[in-house]
């Protein structure tokens, strides 16, 4: 299965990264290396996540402290948003 990131959940990521990178790069590495391996993750096994709050969703913790969520679309996995788990979800 594909796994495509909206454009929403790429800032989300980015946002992260550059925050935890502005106090330790390597943190924000590591970071990035999780995230890139829970998409492989959800590719192999796309139904991991649990059911998500929103309607037709999933959602996967990818660290204790960030949650994805998704939809799966034909053979196509879609990442909505990267959140901290402290955040709202879903937005009111």
């Amino acid at each position: 299965m594909k796994v495509r990131w909206t454009p929403k959940a790429e800032r989300h990521r980015t946002e992260i990264l550059n925050y935890i990178a502005a106090d330790d790069p390597g943190a924000s590495e590591r970071m990035n290396r999780l995230f890139h391996k829970t998409s492989v993750m959800l590719s192999e096994h796309p139904k991991i996540g649990k059911a998500g709050r929103v309607p037709g969703t999933r959602e996967l913790l990818a660290h204790r402290s960030y949650r994805l969520i998704y939809e799966i679309d034909g053979e196509t996995l879609w990442v909505l948003a990267l959140i901290h788990t402290a955040r709202q979800w879903p937005p009111k």
